[in-house]
This record gives structure tokens, C-alpha cells and sequence, in this order.
């Protein structure tokens, strides 16, 4: 059985094929961006004449975030013109399609957890180019799986872990957002969960479709996340330096960033008993293999955890 993985080089893609609970007789393929061009008909209907697949997770995007704000055209590219692209020759072919999308779809105005089915209300380039490739999923193919997350870290690629790691060790002191909260997401458990629904929906034509979230247990802001980051890279043996909360407004940046963009996965552990863990555990895993094992006793520290 054959697995398409489209986004292979990044955070979920890598880790998506180092996930070590495919099964026997599961073989992915994820082409490299200069071997298929995903905003290409012709190309995606080439590659879909010549190899059957009984899945694909489709985690590539366009995510520089403020980038996009004056690079429209190849955000809307990649994130609008190929999940149409490819919804439609999945559609097809008869083939289920998992589709990694994002909460800047939401304007983080709402009090509690976004459900799925809340009303998406983009605030950014990114966020509607996002909002738009889920439209092209779910009108094109009926058997699809749209999974929104958030935050996501790894040891892979740039992301918030590594970079406070790395300014922890050049500063005295750190600055970071403190009034946007969200929830972090470790992308080694994001695509265990993909490969789970990707196998459930390759399998059995009843599996559950539609829209779920998939971010790890719990809420904090960047900030909570960042004293969360020091405070476990110190007891590995790094620099602890302390972490100061500062607005917003103290750090503009291009895009407008969802204030509050809590993700409820309440659907998804209905429709596939999927319960993610805390994200302080998936933090202490990727700092393991950052950093290292722990070296010292736990620090007085704790990351200002909000629901």
C-alpha cells in the first residue's frame, strides 16, 4: 500500500516518515518540491496515472506568515491553488486526502476553544489562503479529513523551541509575546495522529470525515511556552535566563496574529479515540533530543498555563 506525503521537508513531513508505527506493506512516497510541483495540473494528474495510492497526507504549505502579506500570489499557490489541485484528482481517483490547515483560519476573538464548525474569520494572508485550501478540500472530495493545529515544534527546521534555545544562549534576558494564546503542538504527535486517520480512512469506507483539530493538552501563551523552554533546557544543563511578557503591541509584525486561538480536539477523539497528551510532556521529548536527558533536579520554574 502506498502513502503519498506531499510536504515531506518539513517539520510534519520528516516526521511523518520517521513515524515508526506504519504498518508492514505501507510504503510512503514524498517527492521533493523540485521533483513535483504541486500547483501543477499536469503534473499531479501525471503522477496520479502512474502510481496508486491509497492515501495522501497532504502537510505542504506556504507558512512564512509575514512573508505572505506582500507575497500573495505564492501563498495562495500553495495553499489554495494545489489543495484544489489535489482534491480534485484524488477525487478521482477514489482516494481519501488528509489536509494539515491551521487556526489563523480563526480571528482569536472567541472567549473559549474554537470547535470545529465555528465560523473561520481570517485575519492574514496566510489565514485565508488556508481558509481557502479547506474550501477546495471539502467541496472536491467527500472523503477527506481537514485537520487544523497550531504552534508546532519539533527538532526540525526553524520553529519556537529552537529559537529560544538559541537566543537563551546568547541573552541575558528574553522578551516575548504575552497576551496571544494558543496551544503548542509537538509535530512527531501531529503525525502520529495523520498517520492514524490516514490509515482509518485507506481502510474502511465508512472512517469518519470532515473537519477536526489536532493540537496538544492545554494553553499558554508564547511567553508561558518560552519560561516552559528555558526552564527545561536549564535543568539539561542550558542557560536559564528569565523570560519577561510583553504585549503585542511591543513586537508588530506584518501579519495580524489570532489573540486567542485555543483549539478544542473534543471532535476528533470522538470520531477516532484520538486524546492528545500535554504539551509540556511532547516538549520535554523534543528538548531530550535537542538538549538532551535531564541533569539536574527540576528548577522552581512553571510556564503560566491558560485554558
Amino acid at each position: 500500500m502506498d502513502v503519498l506525503i506531499l510536504g515531506g521537508a518539513g517539520q510534519v513531513g520528516t516526521e511523518l516518515q520517521a513515524h515508526g508505527r506504519w504498518p508492514e506493506g505501507v510504503t510512503l512516497f514524498a517527492p521533493a518540491r523540485s521533483d513535483l510541483d504541486i500547483s501543477d495540473a499536469a503534473s499531479m494528474a501525471r503522477l496520479f496515472s502512474e502510481r496508486r495510492f491509497a492515501a495522501v497526507v497532504n502537510a505542504a504549505a506556504y507558512t512564512a506568515v509575514d512573508k505572505a502579506e506582500t507575497d500573495i500570489v505564492e501563498a495562495w499557490r500553495l495553499n489554495a491553488l494545489a489543495p484544489a489541485i489535489l482534491a480534485a484528482e484524488t477525487a478521482r481517483q477514489g482516494i481519501p486526502v488528509v489536509h494539515v490547515s491551521t487556526d489563523y483560519v480563526f480571528d482569536g476573538i472567541a472567549p473559549g476553544a474554537y470547535e470545529p464548525d465555528a465560523p473561520v474569520r481570517p485575519s492574514s494572508v496566510y489565514g485565508a489562503s488556508k481558509a481557502a485550501g479547506e474550501m477546495a478540500i471539502r467541496t472536491a472530495n467527500p472523503r477527506h479529513a481537514i485537520i487544523r493545529t497550531a504552534w508546532v515544534v519539533s527538532p526540525h527546521r526553524a520553529n519556537f523551541v529552537k529559537t529560544m534555545l538559541r537566543l537563551s544562549g546568547e541573552r541575558d534576558a528574553l522578551g516575548v509575546v504575552d497576551d496571544q494564546h494558543g496551544c503548542p503542538t509537538s509535530a512527531a504527535d501531529l503525525a502520529e495522529a495523520l498517520a492514524t486517520i490516514a490509515l482509518r480512512l485507506s481502510g474502511d469506507a465508512a472512517a469518519p470525515t470532515g473537519t477536526h483539530h489536532f493540537v496538544n493538552a492545554g494553553a499558554t501563551t508564547w511567553a508561558g511556552f518560552a519560561k516552559a523552554i528555558v526552564a527545561g533546557s536549564a535543568e539539561r544543563g542550558g542557560r536559564d535566563v528569565p523570560v519577561n511578557g510583553i504585549p503585542t503591541s511591543a513586537y508588530p509584525t506584518p501579519a495580524k496574529r489570532p489573540a486567542r486561538s485555543v483549539l478544542s480536539t473534543a471532535s476528533l477523539t470522538r470520531a477516532y479515540g484520538l486524546t492528545p497528551r500535554p504539551w509540556q510532556a511532547a516538549l520535554a521529548d523534543i528538548l531530550d533530543r535537542l538538549v538532551g536527558p535531564v541533569t539536574t533536579q527540576p528548577a522552581n520554574h512553571s510556564a503560566e498555563t491558560r485554558s
